[in-house]
């Protein structure tokens, strides 16, 4: 519950004072036909290949489940230059 709590105030946080975009962020620009940078759209692919690989390597559905939603957090929490890093480039 501790860690649900946490959650939330940083998504309070992000909402009040802005924050740095997230992958969600980048989504709902693009949605709505706005430009995105080329380091915005190679964020956006690394996160689709990462997400899709962490999907497929889950084992049962209970663990596809829980990773699935730790996913969703990350795509909407996480600065979107995190899925820049060199780790996300490879699958």
């Amino acid at each position: 519950m501790k860690n649900k709590i946490e959650l939330l105030t940083k998504y309070h946080a992000k909402t009040e004072i802005g924050g740095a975009p997230s992958i969600n962020d980048l989504r709902e620009m693009e949605f709505n036909n706005e430009p995105l940078t080329i380091k915005e759209k190679q964020a956006l692919v690394n996160f689709d290949r990462f997400r899709l690989d962490e999907l497929n390597n889950q084992a049962d559905d209970m663990s596809f489940h829980m990773r699935y939603r730790e996913l969703q957090v990350m795509a909407n929490m996480y600065d979107f230059e995190e899925f820049l890093k060199e780790k996300y480039f490879t699958s």
